[in-house]
C-alpha cells in the first residue's frame, strides 16, 4: 500500500524526529537522497551544469546542501536566490565551500540573465517553495519556472513541485513542471492527485525515518493489496455462493450500455449475472449465460448486489426500485441523475456512486472545472452529502467513503480509457465484486484498479473500445494474482 499524509501530519512527525537527532541531521538525510537522485539523472556528474532555484524555506536548504554534494563531485553548481536575505545560511555556506556559486534572481550572469542560465542547465533543481506553499508561485518566481520548462535539462522538484498544493493536488496559478520529484518521508496527497500529479513527473520517495500514524490521508492499492482482495472460488463454491449480481441498465436508445455492463459483471468474480431491462435480446445474444428478465428488479430473483443506471434513459422507477432493495447498490450514469438524494441517504445497505467529473459537478451544483481542479474535495463532499461510497472517475480516480478515513487513489489506467462505454464496464465489474462480498470501498477500489489495468493491457499504446477493456479483465486479473 502506498500512503500519503497531510502537511500537518508530516510537520508533526518531522518535529518529533528532529528533537531526537543532532541539529541539521534530518536536512542532511533529505539532501543526501536528493543529491543521489540528481546524480542518477545526470549520469556523469563531473562537468554537469546544475542550477538550483532556491527559495527561503527548508526546501531551499535541501537544494543547497544537495548542490554542495554535487559540486564536490565536480559539477558546476549555481544557486539562484529568490530571497537572498532569507536563504538557508548553512546550506549556502556549504555550497560555496564546495566550489558552487550563488546569484540573485534579477542579477546579470555572464552577459545574460538568470533565465538564460536556467535554460542552458543540464539539471534544474526546484527548491523555491516547500510543502506549505499555497496558491501558485509568486510573480518573481514565474519567469524562472517558465525558463525551467524551456530548459534542455531535466527538472527535479524538492519534495513537491513549487506552486502545487501538497494537501489537495490543486494548482491555482503557475507551478513548476518537474520530470522527477524527490519527496521525503512519505508521499504527499498532491503527488498522487491530478492536476498536481501531472506536474510531479516520476516520484521518488526518500526514507528519512519519519514515524507516521497508522491511517494516512490518502492510500493507493498495489498488486499485493488487490491480490488479497480478489474473490477466488473455493472447492465448495457454487454460482450462488460466489454471489449473484443484478444489472438494471440499458434502454431502447442505449442497449449497448446494458451489454457492456453485463460484460464487466461476468468478468468480475460473481457466480451469476441477472439482467433486468429492455435490452434483454441484445444481452442474451452476446452473453447467453446471463439470466434475463423483463419483469423488473423485484421479480428478477435473489441477488447479492445491484448495478443500476448505465444507459437507463429516463427510467426513474427502476432506479427507485433498486434503491429500495436491501443489498449493496452501485449507481452510475443516468442513475445518478434519476436517483432521489433522500432515498440514497436513507439506505441501510452500502451504496456506491460512480460519477465522472461532469456528473459530480451536476450533483454538487458547481462547474465541472471546479471538480476537476479540486478532485479530492469533490469526492469527499459527495460521499458526505449522499452517505455513500463515491468513486470519482477521471485522470485520477478517487474512492471516498462517507465515514471518512483514507481516500483511495487508483494508480492504474491509461488515457485510452476515455472512450464511450468504458464506465459501463467498470460499473458491472465493481457490482460483481460487491455481490462477491467485498465492502463498498474495497469493491470500488479493486474494480477501478483491475479496470485500469485491463485498459492499459488492452490498449498497449493504441486506441481501444470498451468491449476490448472488458475482454482484457481476465488478463489483468491473472496479472495481479501473478
Amino acid at each position: 500500500m502506498r500512503s500519503a499524509y497531510s502537511v500537518e501530519t508530516v510537520r508533526t512527525a518531522e518535529r518529533e524526529l528532529m528533537a531526537r537527532l543532532p541539529e541539521g541531521a534530518l536536512m542532511q538525510r533529505a539532501a543526501a537522497g536528493l543529491a543521489a537522485a540528481c546524480a542518477d539523472l545526470l549520469g556523469r556528474v563531473y562537468g554537469g551544469r546544475v542550477v538550483l532555484l532556491v527559495g527561503s524555506g527548508d526546501n531551499g536548504g535541501d537544494a543547497l546542501y544537495a548542490g554542495a554534494r554535487l559540486a564536490r563531485r565536480g559539477a558546476g553548481v549555481t544557486a539562484v536566490l529568490l530571497a537572498p536575505e532569507r536563504a538557508h545560511a548553512g546550506g549556502l555556506a556549504a555550497l560555496r565551500r564546495a566550489g558552487g556559486r550563488a546569484v540573485e534572481a534579477g542579477e546579470a550572469v555572464g552577459g545574460g540573465g538568470v533565465e538564460e542560465l536556467v535554460e542552458r542547465a543540464d539539471l534544474v533543481v526546484d527548491g523555491i517553495v516547500g510543502i506549505g506553499g499555497k496558491g501558485g508561485l509568486r510573480p518573481d518566481a514565474v519567469p524562472l519556472a517558465a525558463a525551467a520548462e524551456r530548459s534542455r535539462g531535466a527538472v527535479v522538484a524538492v519534495d513537491l513541485p513549487s506552486g502545487v498544493d501538497a494537501d489537495t493536488g490543486e494548482v491555482r496559478g503557475t507551478a513548476v513542471r518537474a520530470d522527477l520529484t524527490v519527496t521525503f518521508g512519505t508521499h504527499k496527497p498532491g503527488l498522487l492527485i491530478d492536476p498536481a500529479r501531472e506536474y510531479a513527473g516520476t516520484v521518488r520517495l526518500v526514507d528519512i525515518g519519519l514515524e507516521l500514524p497508522a491511517e494516512p490521508e490518502l492510500e493507493a492499492l498495489q498488486h499485493a493489496d488487490v491480490a488479497r482482495l480478489l474473490p477466488v472460488p473455493r472447492a465448495e463454491s457454487d454460482k450462488y455462493r460466489r454471489g449473484v449480481v443484478g444489472i438494471a441498465a440499458g434502454s431502447a436508445r442505449y442497449p449497448g450500455a446494458a451489454v457492456l455492463a453485463v460484460a464487466g459483471a461476468l468478468r468480475g468474480g460473481a457466480g451469476a449475472v441477472r439482467y433486468v431491462g429492455p435490452a434483454g435480446d441484445a444481452v442474451i445474444a452476446r452473453f447467453p449465460e446471463t439470466l434475463v428478465s423483463d419483469q423488473g428488479p423485484k421479480r428478477a430473483g435473489r441477488v447479492q448486489a445491484w448495478v443500476v443506471g448505465p444507459g437507463a434513459g429516463d427510467d426513474a422507477a427502476t432506479v427507485a426500485e433498486v434503491l429500495a432493495a436491501d443489498v449493496p447498490v452501485l449507481v452510475d450514469a443516468d442513475g445518478l441523475r434519476l436517483a432521489d438524494a433522500s432515498a440514497v441517504r436513507a439506505r441501510r445497505a452500502p451504496t456506491v456512486m460512480t460519477p465522472h467529473a461532469g456528473e459530480a459537478a451536476a450533483l454538487l451544483g458547481v462547474d465541472r472545472g471546479e471538480v476537476e481542479g479540486a478532485r479530492l474535495a469533490a469526492a469527499r463532499e459527495l460521499a458526505g452529502r449522499y452517505g455513500a461510497t463515491v468513486l470519482l472517475k477521471g485522470s485520477t480516480t478517487l474512492v471516498a467513503d462517507s465515514g471518512g478515513g483514507a481516500v483511495r487513489v487508483n494508480p492504474t489506467g491509461t488515457s485510452w480509457l476515455a472512450t464511450a462505454g468504458s464506465g459501463d464496464v467498470l460499473s458491472g465489474l465493481t457490482g460483481s465484486l460487491l455481490a462477491a462480498g467485498l465492502s463498498a470501498v474495497d469493491a470500488a477500489s479493486v474494480g477501478a484498479y483491475v479496470h485500469g489495468l485491463a485498459g492499459r493491457l488492452a490498449a498497449d499504446g493504441a486506441p481501444v473500445g470498451a468491449h476490448d477493456v472488458a475482454e482484457g479483465v481476465p488478463e489483468a486479473w491473472r496479472n495481479v494474482l501473478g
